[in-house]
């Protein structure tokens, strides 16, 4: 049975490649707004259901998997920063503080549907106000590391220097929680040839 990763993110793609190579990615063109009455730790899951879901109905004959993550902090639920002033906010919220990341996942095969989240902890160092407006200014690459990032950082990248501690799944924290995925994926199809 084809796999199906709805999603773009390069990360996510690497992540897929630890469970099997045989897939294919086809991101999820839809609206992410979330309705007024979603609990910050139901947003990510809630996503991720409607990106499988949206895929799947082009494809019923695939094992689809949608996937979304956001960062919670005092019930606040902070997606992709849309401007530096929005990532400097979020930075100045979670420095010195204790976050979640909660990873949502949703496999969408034939008639049966399953989903999940994966909640980890993440606490910064205090960040000065100078480390805030550098990493900002940096860049990676053609795009700067916080774009397109849920919370504004990338725990993989450069600001893992002010990581102080995670308990949870650190792969969650970068966008799919492999070893949870791997567990259910198995239950969908266990005829899928991993790696």
């Amino acid at each position: 049975m084809d796999i199906i990763l709805a999603s773009a993110s390069p990360r996510r793609k690497e992540l897929l490649g630890f469970i099997t190579e045989k897939f294919e990615c086809i991101p999820a063109d839809i609206d992410e707004t979330l309705p007024e009455n979603i609990s910050a730790d139901d947003s990510a899951e809630y996503l991720a259901r409607l990106k499988a879901e949206h895929i799947a109905a082009s494809h019923p004959n695939s094992i689809v998997i949608g996937c979304d993550t956001v960062v919670v902090y005092n019930s606040e639920v902070f997606g992709k920063p849309v401007s530096e002033e929005d990532v400097e906010l979020m930075l100045n919220k979670l420095s010195g503080n204790v976050h979640k990341v909660i990873t949502g996942v949703s496999i969408c095969c034939n008639e049966r549907k399953l989903s999940f989240s994966e909640i980890t902890e993440v606490e910064f160092f205090e960040l000065t106000e100078k480390e805030i407006t550098d990493y900002i200014a940096g860049s990676e690459g053609d795009k700067r590391e916080w774009e397109d990032k849920a919370g504004g950082y990338a725990i993989q990248g450069v600001f893992s220097k002010v990581v102080k501690r995670i308990h949870g799944d650190y792969y969650s924290v970068m966008g799919l929680p492999v070893a949870r995925l791997y567990q259910e994926l198995k239950k969908v199809d266990g005829d899928i040839k991993f790696v």
